[in-house]
């Protein structure tokens, strides 16, 4: 696919892509984003991701570049025009470019920029199949997690940290013990009596538009559904642990800081949750792995 980016009204080069250096994105990590599959050409979501846009704005205070209308249209022609048939749009907004100063400009335009790059999904069923490792470490982010800021620094640690350790994800443990997310994800196990747990919606956890869909499938199915904290210990004991992302819809979770999970291989449970997003996302998009 062609590398084509979208930035303030104009599809240009992602190697020309750019924006000034006072954007308060760059200073401040002042503003938000969100990352939506693109399958068969379609998007996946759209609804609850613009959704979530539009409530993070009002979050913060920015100020909406456009209505979802015009935003949805702006996605699909730079769907089009690169070409894409299995790809990540990731969209990004914020508050501008002003004279660095902490308080608010006065008057500033958002910056709207828009990026697509190929993804390939069907890499998830296997590892559906075989699960993935999660290490823990310490909640060291903000206070409002629940916004999809561009502040990431430290996920990204915790990111690293995972990769440098042989795993997949790391789960962010609050003071309290905990486990509030992924770096990158929401955190599911599946207790003895097959009940799928997940922690709360508050502060210190992001609303996932995977999150909401797996909770969805798991009462279409029959499985129960309780949104409360767990410890890492009871994590570790549990019968199936997993994480749900956009691009990771629903992934085993087998071993965590080293201990294996429910015999160390994906469980019944997680299997059906997959097999309900998989069917969920042809219905939406046509696509199949």
């Amino acid at each position: 696919m062609p590398r084509l980016a979208y930035v303030d009204g104009r599809i240009v080069p992602l190697a020309a892509a750019s924006v000034g250096v006072e954007d308060r994105g760059l200073q401040f990590a002042d503003g938000v984003y969100e990352v939506c599959a693109v399958l068969n050409g379609r998007l996946l979501d759209w609804p609850a991701h613009a959704a979530r846009l539009t409530h993070n704005l009002g979050e913060l205070a920015i100020r909406a570049p456009m209505g979802d209308a015009a935003l949805a249209m702006i996605a699909r022609r730079l769907i089009a025009a690169n070409r894409a048939t299995e790809a990540l749009l990731y969209i990004q907004v914020t508050r501008g470019s002003a004279r660095r100063d902490h308080g608010f400009p006065a008057d500033t335009r958002p910056t709207l920029v828009m990026t697509m790059r190929p993804f390939d999904f069907a890499q998830r069923v296997a590892q559906q199949a075989r699960g993935v490792a999660a290490i823990t470490v310490p909640d060291e982010r903000w206070g409002r997690c629940d916004v999809k800021t561009t502040g990431l620094l430290a996920n990204v640690l915790a990111k690293q940290h995972a990769r440098e350790s042989g795993a997949f994800e790391a789960w962010l443990v609050a003071a309290d013990g905990t486990v509030a997310e992924g770096a990158s994800t929401n955190a599911w196990l599946v207790d003895h009596t097959g009940t799928l747990v997940t922690p709360a919606l508050t502060r210190r956890v992001l609303p996932g538009v995977m999150r909401a869909a797996v909770v969805e499938a798991a009462r279409d199915h029959q499985i129960p559904v309780v949104e409360r904290g767990f410890t890492v210990a009871e994590a570790q004991g549990a019968a199936e642990a997993l994480i749900t992302s956009t691009t990771a819809p629903v992934l085993p979770v087998v071993r965590i800081d080293g201990v294996a999970v429910g015999g160390g291989v994906p469980g019944p449970a997680t299997a059906r949750l997959a097999s309900a997003v998989w069917a969920r996302i042809a219905d939406q998009t046509g696509y199949r792995p």
